[in-house]
């Protein structure tokens, strides 16, 4: 079994282990569409969406696999949907992005209602680059790195607490019960570690 098969079967079960997780649904999806699954990784990103609506960057990889299945209709459908959602929670990256789509497949682009000048909540300012980050203008910035590599200065500039707390204090703990991870290994830290890239969005 290829490695990337190896991710599927582990996503999977994750996914049916717990049916509700959106992140296991979204990343099986992702693994799905790197290998060609287009059929598995809709329905993957449909449970995603069905479980956090407001996910705007799924509604992009959505719209790129019913594309690649020849579903423009769906996928217009999908990319203009998307666009609203991504415009109001000031998602940048992916509204731009399925703005391109729009365009390049010859059809209109909604009007943006609030863009890039939506101003914060709640929050302190900081933009999580995560994807899925369900905080939007609520964001706030880690007090300091977690950790003191490079990647904890990475985390630190681009993930909110918020999604660190999540990450720390729920999908980690699935992530080492599900998968049965030794964290006492190099090979279990290793998975832990690459996991948790993943999740945060900072492979």
């Amino acid at each position: 079994m290829s490695q990337l098969q190896d991710r599927i079967t582990q996503f999977r079960k994750m996914a049916n282990d717990d049916p509700d997780n959106e992140l296991g649904h979204f990343r099986l999806g992702q693994l799905f569409m790197e290998a060609g699954q287009f059929e598995d990784a809709v329905q993957s990103f449909r449970r995603t969406l069905e479980l956090s609506p407001h996910f705007s960057k799924v509604f992009q990889l959505l719209a790129t696999c019913l594309l690649k299945l020849d579903k423009r209709a769906d996928a217009v459908q999908v990319l203009q949907q998307g666009f609203g959602v991504a415009d109001e929670r000031g998602d940048n990256m992916p509204r731009d992005e399925m703005a391109k789509m729009l365009k390049e497949l010859g059809e209109a682009v909604p009007a943006s209602k609030k863009g890039a000048a939506a101003t914060g909540a709640g929050g302190d300012g900081f933009r999580c680059q995560r994807p899925g980050c369900m905080f939007g203008n609520r964001a706030r910035q880690l007090p300091a790195p977690p950790m003191k590599d490079a990647l904890g200065q990475k985390i630190h500039a681009t993930v909110c607490a918020d999604c660190w707390q999540e990450w720390l204090k729920n999908y980690s703990i699935k992530v080492i019960n599900e998968l049965r991870l030794d964290l006492s290994s190099e090979r279990g830290q290793a998975e832990y570690d690459q996991h948790m890239r993943e999740f945060l969005g900072v492979e």
